[in-house]
């Protein structure tokens, strides 16, 4: 992209998420994985932490009333080409926000969902009821929803990868993407279930040291190519395989876990 190009002629994103103050994580990750795609950020925090790369300290759910406010103020004035949906903070909140996809200006939009139900050092950041919000009133909302094992488990009650998948395509999402960042296994095995049927898979060498904000850039990046009218199964490969490359050139921030490399990454 030139220097003489204006952010209008990228596609815009609009990011829902928490403010993370480490940077490895929240809205600054879907920030940088968006601009890495080469699309444009819009960002609405929907809640403030107190944590680092160790760790949540403190999450602070930012007014409901506020989040629709900031939405209000955006749409007004820009017209995103996909949404992303990350850590939510509370029932609340969820409730909110599926008022907000329901807007005008969003029909259509491609909405992709982060289940941000834990940190990434296993903090729940989810109550029982902000899960139920999150299926009964954002899945049916979304293209796609993106959560790891352990949170296909919490959201549905099931076990197995395929039992999850069902259950949440059964309550709505169309396309469902879990994720084997947390199994015990040599390799890290990504699958992608389909509404009609569809079936994928996608095998990542594990890579050693744990990460920051994979979950966040991952669905950062597949939001960013279903802005671009990249079909679904091609940004969520491509997403990937960019992930991945963040991931082998993480950086360390802090003390603990590392940083995913998110601008300092190629596009592949």
């Amino acid at each position: 992209m030139s220097m003489t190009e204006k952010s209008s002629d990228r596609p815009l994103v609009l990011c829902f998420g928490g403010h993370d103050p480490s940077g490895g994580a929240g809205i600054l990750a879907d920030a940088e994985a968006v601009q890495a795609a080469g699309a444009f950020p819009l960002t609405v925090i929907t809640a403030l932490t107190e944590q680092n790369t160790c760790g949540l300290v403190h999450l602070h759910p930012q007014p409901p009333a506020q989040i629709a406010a900031h939405c209000r103020c955006l749409l007004r004035d820009s017209q995103p080409q996909a949404v992303k949906i990350g850590l939510i903070g509370s029932a609340e909140s969820a409730h909110t926000l599926a008022q907000v996809l329901d807007a005008d200006a969003l029909a259509g939009v491609p909405v992709v969902l982060d289940t941000v139900l834990a940190t990434g050092a296993g903090q729940a950041v989810a109550d029982a009821a902000l899960r139920a919000a999150i299926c009964e009133r954002l899945l049916p909302r979304c293209t796609l929803v993106t959560p790891n094992l352990p949170e296909a488990r919490a959201l549905t009650g099931a076990q197995a990868a395929e039992d999850c998948a069902e259950r949440l395509l059964a309550a709505g999402a169309p396309w469902v993407l879990i994720t084997g960042t947390h199994d015990a296994t040599a390799a890290v095995t990504n699958r992608l279930f389909g509404a009609q049927g569809e079936r994928e898979a996608w095998d990542w060498p594990r890579l050693p040291g744990d990460y920051h904000g994979s979950g966040c850039t991952l669905a950062s990046a597949i939001a960013a190519w279903l802005a671009y009218e990249l079909p679904l199964i091609e940004a969520v490969a491509a997403a990937q395989s960019y992930t991945w490359a963040t991931l082998e050139q993480a950086v360390r921030t802090g003390r603990c876990q590392l940083t995913p490399n998110r601008l300092s990454t190629p596009i592949r």
